[in-house]
């Protein structure tokens, strides 16, 4: 598992920014997001960092937005930078992944 978390942690940047660019979600629901489409790994606590960071860089904007249930939510929001970022990392991610794929099925098959 220690293997899984350090990949994951390498790519968690862009799996984020990929997640809201679809659309706009706020910390809890993008991580619920990422735990649906098959990262269970991921909290709440590894979530607000990565966001933090990536706000920082200016990759994503936050905007507080009422709630029907509670207080109000800190939504994020792809900005054009992060929006170039995230097809940088795509395009590094496919030069790594389909190499690396293709040799690991290779010594499945032997």
């Amino acid at each position: 598992m220690a293997l899984r978390s350090q990949l994951l942690k390498g790519v968690l940047d862009a799996c984020v920014m990929a997640v809201v660019e679809e659309e706009a979600v706020y910390g809890y629901e993008l991580s619920q997001k990422l735990q649906t489409i098959g990262l269970p790994d991921i909290s709440d606590g590894t979530i607000y960092p990565v966001l933090v960071r990536l706000q920082k860089n200016g990759f994503i904007r936050g905007e507080m937005r009422p709630s029907a249930s509670g207080p109000n939510r800190k939504y994020y929001f792809l900005t054009d930078s992060g929006k170039e970022e995230l097809r940088k990392i795509s395009a590094e991610w496919e030069e790594i992944a389909v190499p690396v794929s293709e040799l690991l099925r290779r010594s499945e098959d032997a």
